[in-house]
């Protein structure tokens, strides 16, 4: 597990409030939403105020390519690694 998707999950721990998970418990590629976690669209809200608050990520809600980043971790992951490069 790299150290980029083990800071996500926690930053996905903390800013959901999830105190029966654990890192491990979460899976790399498993889905976010439904599936996998199960989070909801509040879920994905709180999220994305994560991302901006520590990466300075801005995404819009109601886009396919946001939708597509919060797939899994290892989508997230993805999405802040290239605002790293730029």
């Amino acid at each position: 597990m790299s150290d980029l998707n083990q800071e996500i999950k926690q930053m996905i721990i903390e800013s959901l409030d999830l105190e029966d998970i654990e890192l491990e418990d979460i899976e790399d590629d498993a889905p976010l939403f439904v599936d996998g976690l199960g989070l909801d669209s509040i879920d994905a809200l709180e999220i994305g105020l994560a991302l901006q608050k520590r990466y300075g990520i801005k995404l819009k809600a109601d886009s396919e390519e946001t939708r597509q980043y919060f797939a899994s971790v290892n989508a997230l992951a993805k999405l802040v690694e290239s605002h790293r490069t730029k």
